[in-house]
């Protein structure tokens, strides 16, 4: 039993089941977190106990079942996340293996999958309508890949290997946040930091100010290799330390040092993945995605490869030449890549990104860019709601309409980083939407920008504007969902495909009509000159060799470590990394991948193992979307309507391949990538 004073001990009052945020305290998390996986357990004996498999007593019980558990593993999941603490640590490292057992045992039990696999043996028979039908499979196909059909001893051994990945997952979390915190740098002058502009000098002031050092300025670390002030940072020395230690997040053989954790998890899920009679994790997972195989992510890279590491070669060659024209003769390296890239982008096309920033303040790009485009695309209207409280100060809640004015969910965005935050940027779910239980949806998205002093003005440099447009991509998929089933619900869809909705919202960045209405001057009101975006999208392809290498390093980098079986021995990470990546053709020193091994948060604590492919992989059907957007008119009502009715709207409840065939008429193709990046 749980005390009735929990605030998660019943469903929300507040509106959309808003979680009471003003209520929750740390200790409230565990017992209900205990309580939550009792109540299902009693509810799964239920099942098991109700007669004859149906439907309804089935599947339609599985999805009311463990109500308690939602409702505080989401709020946990978020802010364990969002604003981490050492309690919160604590208590997720409890709870993480339990968890993992929960599920097993729920997922593991050949009584219930018995009763799932007669009524899918029977699907044919039942009647059911396309996504009851869809629900029955997915179902199957979860208590499959769980292994419910596996014998009694690889159950038992599934179940320890499933508790320990969850405790190294936890694990690798937590000590990467640990080390990349305390790998920010500190600078004793403000001429080391010429070149930045005065609003980045403030927020460096205020990080510093924060942690306690008054008078310094803070420069923290992200969770990728480099950092954006690189690209205007004049002080070379201090481009290179900054760099340098971007790249030994989690690899120093300190307390924190993440690579006995990710080897022994690389090998585990190894492990596992021959349990299932598969060869490796890479081809486990791949079986259930758009992709396939292992086997057709190769194609797909090795048609990549090729023209971006051309395409590098020559931007390399460039930018080679750019610091010759500065008066010095170093060989290019890493750190000074950005710099260079944003001297030769001035050069070429005439684009000084930093002098874009003024017209990029978040305020405006909000309301005036991603609301609006919302608005004219899918006739969304957004009111925001100070009156509900938030799970952080940072957090702004916002009530989205549906053009007749009903009710479509709650959208919460947090957009500055801190130390409490993991890095990157990420959209999830406090409350799915599900016509079962009449539930809308409310979606928050995660950012990392800099927060500046009070009262001054929050710019934007033009990779932040694109991911606050994609995060809020896979926003409107949560907030668009109209299904019956939560299972089916948002983005439940396959890890391959979930980027691709919020790689189709950048499009509208750049927009005429958008752009028109956001870029403005945040002191003078005046738009951004046309001719700074017509360079903008003349320099499309630019630098894409370097992004395309970047990326395709760091995707083969996952397939490299869950394609080992579980005898290979990995002695030395580095080198591992190293031979992965060169084998490929991808061993360029002035292009590390995106992520080293031991802060790759997104396959070692996060949930794209064999999956980081995903984003290009989305990016064929994104590309071919945007071309259809661009010759059926755009912006447009009609066509906000068919890419929600088609698509947005069904979550899960269709297969994503043939959601694509009805939004395009027809298959995608590699065509309009490889146009878009530069690669024909």
């Amino acid at each position: 039993m749980i005390d009735s004073l929990n605030p998660f001990a019943k469903p929300s009052t507040l509106e959309y089941e808003l979680p009471p945020f003003e209520r929750i305290m740390d200790e409230h998390y565990l017992p209900a977190f205990y309580a939550g996986m009792a109540e299902q357990l009693s509810e799964v004996a239920a099942i098991i106990a109700s007669g004859t498999p149906t439907f309804d007593n089935t599947l339609v019980a599985m999805e009311k079942s463990g109500q308690l558990l939602h409702r505080v593993s989401a709020v946990f999941d978020n802010i364990s996340a969002s604003d981490s603490s050492p309690t919160r640590d604590a208590i997720e490292e409890e709870i993480s293996p339990t968890l993992a057992a929960h599920f097993d045992a729920i997922y593991l039990n050949v009584a219930l999958f018995e009763r799932v696999n007669e009524l899918y043996k029977s699907r044919d028979l039942l009647n059911l309508d396309a996504e009851e039908f869809r629900l029955l499979k997915k179902y199957y196909e979860k208590f499959i890949d769980a292994g419910a059909a596996l014998t009694f001893e690889q159950r038992k051994r599934l179940m320890e290997i499933n508790k320990e990945l969850s405790n190294l997952s936890t694990s690798f979390a937590r000590h990467l946040l640990q080390d990349t915190n305390n790998l920010a740098v500190a600078i004793d002058s403000i001429d080391e930091l010429d070149g930045l502009s005065e609003f980045e000098i403030a927020s460096l002031a205020q990080a510093a100010k924060d942690r306690g050092f008054p008078d310094r300025w803070l420069i923290t670390q992200l969770n990728f290799s480099g950092h954006p002030l690189l690209a205007s940072m004049k002080d070379r020395a201090l481009r290179q330390k900054i760099y340098e230690a971007s790249l030994v997040k989690g690899n120093r053989d300190n307390d924190d040092d993440t690579k006995e954790i990710l080897v022994a998890m690389a090998r585990l899920r190894a492990e596992r993945a021959n349990l299932f009679g598969k060869r490796s994790h890479a081809d486990l997972v791949t079986s259930n995605q758009t992709a396939g195989s292992p086997e057709n992510i190769h194609a797909m890279l090795d048609q990549l490869t090729p023209a971006a590491i051309r395409n590098a070669k020559q931007e390399s060659s460039d930018l080679q030449e750019a610091i010759k024209v500065d008066g010095y003769d170093f060989a290019l390296e890493a750190w000074d890549w950005a710099y260079y890239t944003e001297k030769v982008r001035l050069t070429k096309f005439d684009i000084d990104t930093e002098g874009m920033k003024p017209f990029f303040e978040l305020n405006n790009v909000l309301h005036n860019g991603l609301f609006y485009a919302a608005t004219k695309l899918f006739g969304l209207s957004f009111k925001e709601r100070r009156d509900l409280v938030t799970y952080h100060s940072d957090a702004q809640a916002f009530e989205v309409f549906n053009e007749d004015g009903s009710k479509l969910g709650l959208f919460i965005v947090d957009f500055y980083t801190r130390d409490s935050k993991r890095g990157g940027a990420w959209m999830n779910n406090l409350v799915d939407q599900s016509y079962l239980f009449n539930k809308l949806p409310v979606v928050v998205n995660n950012l990392n920008i800099s927060k500046p002093p009070v009262n001054d003005p929050t710019l934007l440099t033009l990779s932040e504007v694109t991911t606050v447009f994609h995060e809020f991509g896979h926003a409107l998929h949560g907030l668009f969902s109209a299904v019956k089933y939560p299972l089916l619900s948002g983005t439940n869809v396959e890890r391959d495909f979930v980027e691709f909705p919020s790689q189709v919202n950048e499009m509208w960045i750049f927009w005429p009509e958008v752009v028109a209405n956001y870029a403005l001057h945040y002191k003078t009101g005046e738009r951004i000159p046309q001719e700074w975006l017509d360079r903008v999208e003349s320099s499309e392809t630019f630098n894409q060799g370097f992004e395309t290498t970047a990326y395709l390093a760091a995707t083969v980098l996952d397939l490299a470590f869950h394609e080992i079986s579980p005898e290979d021995e990995i002695v030395d990470v580095a080198a591992f990394e190293a031979v992965a990546i060169k084998e490929y053709g991808l061993g360029l020193a002035v292009i590390p991948p995106r992520y080293r091994s031991t802060y790759f948060s997104h396959i070692f604590a996060g949930g794209y193992s064999s999956g980081y492919y995903g984003y290009i992989w989305s990016e064929v059907f994104d590309a071919e979307t945007v071309d259809w957007f661009k010759e059926n008119g755009g912006l447009s009502r009609a066509n906000g309507d068919h890419f929600r009715n088609q698509l947005l709207s069904l979550g899960g409840s269709v297969d994503s391949r043939e959601m694509i065939r009805k939004l395009l008429g027809r298959d995608a193709t590699i065509q309009p990538l490889l146009k878009r990046r530069g690669l024909l």
